[in-house]
């Protein structure tokens, strides 16, 4: 899988440079440099065309929008992923917690309805195989 980002990443790369070399081309333009400056759009359209040669194998990978929301901001987008582990992290916590009143209140519940009706708390512990009283 790092193989096809690595050939992305390295087309990307050439494009950049290519388009770079084309800006300073550009901003120095002499009518003599217009061969220089045909060979180098011919890269950069070969560059795109490699580019999107790239895509498919590329196709199956999804970005959420986040990530480029990022971006955009000028922020890392490696922070994106860094984020979600500790919402994920956090929240897995807070269920956790919910888990564990939960289990806590089962057991309160079942302690006070066996006192109250302990002819049926009996009968629900026999069908749900509990022999005995939880603590």
């Amino acid at each position: 899988m790092a193989e096809k980002f690595d050939h992305l990443e390295e087309h990307l790369e050439k494009f950049v440079e290519n388009i770079r070399q084309l800006g300073i081309i550009v901003s120095d333009f002499q009518p003599s440099s217009q061969a220089g400056l045909n060979q180098k759009l011919n890269f950069i359209v070969t560059g795109l065309q490699d580019i999107d040669k790239c895509r498919q194998q590329l196709h199956d990978i999804t970005v959420p929008l986040e990530v480029f929301e990022y971006i955009d901001q000028g922020r890392n987008p490696q922070l994106y992923t860094k984020e979600c582990l500790e919402r994920a992290l956090a929240k897995n916590e807070q269920v956790k917690g919910k888990i564990d009143t939960m289990k806590k209140f089962k057991s309160l519940l079942i302690q006070e309805l066996s006192k109250v009706f302990p002819e049926d708390m009996a009968k629900y512990r026999s069908i749900r195989g509990e022999d005995h009283l939880p603590s």
